[in-house]
Formats: structure tokens, C-alpha cells, sequence
């Protein structure tokens, strides 16, 4: 039992010494690991407008050059055109991306299970 708290204590520590980005991408190496089943809700206003489903993750973007972050996200994920949560006939995996300034969107993990 102290092992574990030992050991959590020394996450908790290791987590809050890192920066965001650097949280943010051990996150995504777990998350890559252990697969997700993620929803991608994106809002004009309260109206749903777009939904992509099964994505494994989205990415941040970088420059080619400059390799500097870039003020957007992108991932891939089946176009759910009729926002019924499943892959139904004609609707297919599609590149995406959205902008952090200007597009309202949730991005949650689906758990069919």
C-alpha cells in the first residue's frame, strides 16, 4: 500500500512540474497506447453542426519550418452526417481540423461498452 502512494505521489509531482503541452503529449502517447473512441462535437452557436466519431486523437498542429505550435487542432474521424453516433453506410473516415480561436466544439471519449 505505500508503494502505490509513493508512487502516485511521485506522478502527481512528475504532472504538476511539466508544462501543458508537455502533459498534453505523454496523454496522447497513453492515449495512442491504449486506443480511444473519441467524439468530436462541433457548436455554431447551441446548434450542433458537424460530428466526427472514432477519432484516436487530435493532434496540434506545428510548423514545417519554424516547427512553432500553430493555432489549430486536427485529427481524423468518421463524418457522422445524420449526428447519430454510428458509422452508417456512405459516411466516411475524413481528415479534420479546427481552429482554437473561433471554433465551439467538445471533444470527449465514447465508451460503447
Amino acid at each position: 500500500m505505500k508503494l502505490k502512494t509513493l508512487l502516485f505521489s511521485v506522478m502527481i509531482l512528475f504532472f504538476t512540474g511539466c508544462t501543458q503541452e508537455t502533459q498534453n503529449s505523454l496523454s496522447r502517447s497513453l492515449q495512442n497506447w491504449t486506443g480511444t473512441n473519441g467524439v468530436l462535437d462541433v457548436y455554431a452557436g447551441d446548434k450542433l453542426v458537424h460530428k466526427f466519431i472514432k477519432i484516436d486523437k487530435v493532434s496540434t498542429a506545428y510548423g514545417s519550418n519554424d516547427n512553432k505550435i500553430r493555432p489549430y487542432r486536427y485529427g481524423y474521424g468518421i463524418d457522422d452526417l445524420n449526428f447519430n453516433g454510428k458509422k452508417d453506410p456512405g459516411e466516411m473516415k475524413v481528415y479534420f481540423e479546427f481552429s482554437d480561436y473561433s471554433t465551439s466544439y467538445v471533444f470527449y471519449e465514447r465508451n460503447t461498452q
